[in-house]
């Protein structure tokens, strides 16, 4: 099932996301709809308030844009928590599917070590670096309510305001289907 993605302006994309418990229902089929979601949406990560469900969980697939240094990754996190970031921060031009047709620099370190919960809600630890560093780190912060946008100068979100304000009211004709705030 592919889920409509919710859109800047919605109240639980800015609320800190609730650990998942072992007694959540059909967790491996929200997890494959949520890859559903996000491959619908041209996207390589999707965090589970981007689906309105305020719960710590982000999928990402970095498959498609392997790179020299790291093979890609699909991958589902559950219940992650970021230990370290290090190494030297860098730029990349992001874009995230709840603010569609918006796309600004952003700095973040180069490397993130983490553990999860797997599919199976198995423990692990991993250090991932470059772009698939980067996509865990903006997945990761959808879980703690922040968006790629709250990383921007003052001056640069003053001028995205109009933007941002166009999003939350719908008046945005991204290809995949969105869930408008309040609606």
């Amino acid at each position: 099932m592919i889920y409509p993605v919710t859109v800047f302006g919605d109240p639980v994309l800015r609320k800190k996301a609730e650990p998942v418990t072992k007694d959540f229902h059909d967790l491996k089929e929200f997890i494959q709809n949520m890859f559903e979601t996000m491959y619908n949406s041209d996207g390589v990560g999707l965090a589970a308030p981007q689906v309105g469900q305020a719960i710590r969980i982000f999928i990402l697939d970095t498959t498609q844009v392997e790179e020299d240094e790291m093979p890609g990754l699909k991958k589902a996190f559950i219940n992650p928590e970021i230990l370290e970031k290090s190494g030297d921060e860098w730029v990349m031009n992001e874009g995230c599917l709840s603010l569609p047709e918006i796309r600004e620099d952003v700095m973040r370190p180069e490397t993130v070590r983490i553990k999860y919960l797997d599919e199976e809600l198995n423990p692990h630890e991993e250090i991932y670096s470059g772009f698939t560093s980067r996509v865990i780190q903006h997945e990761y912060d959808h879980l703690e309510g922040v968006m790629f946008v709250d990383y921007l100068t003052p001056l640069k979100r003053r001028i995205l305001k109009s933007k941002l304000t166009a999003i939350s009211k719908g008046k945005v004709l991204p290809k995949y289907r969105i869930k408008i705030p309040g609606k």
